[in-house]
């Protein structure tokens, strides 16, 4: 299990994260700030330049779950993980990781009034020797208080809330302690996905409005926007997979097997598999079936319809290439054959 002090800097997530190892029996501390202090060696140094937070590499999000589960593995018992995680993509992605390892992450808030927040900021000093170096620090934290803010309303609803405004660490750490104990921090509820061992078979279906625009769904549990579908299981048909997950993901019943838009086979890209993914036309939806849309709340987060350009700023690059051909296909009325996202054949 990984007990996971989010909040803003000042908020105490450090300082709580080691009175906490000493109240949950058979806990340990991680520091994702390790892993990413790490990456300014292990990484070319214009790669390691190229984000200003670490958090937005990639690299550090998939290294932060590996370390995680391999810790686990290596000596058991509770992590006790103090580190901000102010976008909700990068939430999903981390403990999306992490639950597909079965790994359970009682995610907790600590808070504080930003009065109280800005007075924490102004008093630390990181380096008593290095003034230069802790006033960047505290510049650093300055700078996320309004995103801090701004994602307090995602936060509040998915995690335990402490305010640790009136608290010292050790009284922080010890409702932490009491609420992970009696289940009031509850597991975080995301969606379980055990990562591929091998090459999948996965289908994707497109549903359109009234205005031809393409449905999109926003998965809890990975980055970046999605189609309805998902993996193809053993003896199942492409396109009744499709039909399937359409009606578990949105609640909407397909009357007709969808016509395959296209098939594109996905190359290998360490850590993933790749393999055949396949999009279907769904058709159109009138607007009162649309409004019967139901998600599933630890699964899907959202969904809308947006036009082509609307979808390049929501879906990963790979995704989009493979949209805009299966647009091309619905257009000429037949199907394309892809690999690694272009026509061949």
């Amino acid at each position: 299990m990984i007990v996971w002090l989010n909040g803003a800097f000042g908020a105490g997530k450090t300082s709580t994260a080691r009175e906490l190892t000493g109240l949950i029996p058979d806990s340990h501390l991680y520091d994702p700030e390790v892993t990413g202090g790490a990456l300014r060696h292990l990484l070319p140094p214009g790669r390691a330049r190229e984000a200003a937070d670490y958090q937005d590499l990639p690299i550090w999000r998939r290294m932060v779950v590996d370390t995680a589960a391999a810790l686990l593995a290596e000596v058991g018992g509770v992590l006790v993980v103090p580190m901000t995680l102010l976008r909700q993509e990068y939430r999903d992605e981390i403990f999306g990781g992490l639950a597909a390892r079965r790994i359970q992450v009682r995610h907790v808030l600590l808070t504080a009034d930003e009065t109280i927040l800005r007075g924490r900021i102004e008093g630390r000093v990181e380096d008593p020797a290095d003034p230069v170096r802790s006033e960047s620090v505290r510049q650093w934290a300055r700078d996320h208080v309004a995103p801090y803010r701004e994602a307090l309303r995602w936060l509040r609803e998915d995690a335990f809330v402490v305010d640790t405004g009136a608290l010292t660490p050790r009284e922080a750490a010890a409702r932490v302690a009491a609420a992970v104990r009696d289940g009031t921090a509850a597991p975080c509820r995301i969606v379980e996905t055990p990562e591929p061992k091998a090459e999948t078979l996965a289908a994707g279906v497109l549903l359109f409005d009234e205005h031809d625009r393409v449905l999109l769904v926003d998965p809890t549990y990975k980055p970046g926007w999605e189609f309805p579908g998902g993996v193809v299981e053993p003896g199942e048909a492409p396109a009744r997979a499709g039909m399937r997950e359409v009606a578990e993901e949105i609640g909407i019943q397909l009357p007709d097997v969808p016509r395959l838009l296209v098939v594109d086979w996905e190359p290998p890209r360490p850590p993933g598999f790749g393999g055949l993914r396949f999009l279907f036309d769904g058709g159109r939806l009138t607007e009162p079936e649309a409004r019967r849309l139901l998600l599933p709340g630890a699964e899907l987060r959202a969904w809308r319809f947006v036009t082509e350009d609307e979808a390049s700023a929501l879906l990963p690059p790979v995704r989009l290439s493979r949209l805009r051909w299966a647009l091309r296909a619905r257009e000429r009325g037949r199907p394309l054959n892809l690999e690694a996202g272009v026509p061949v054949g």
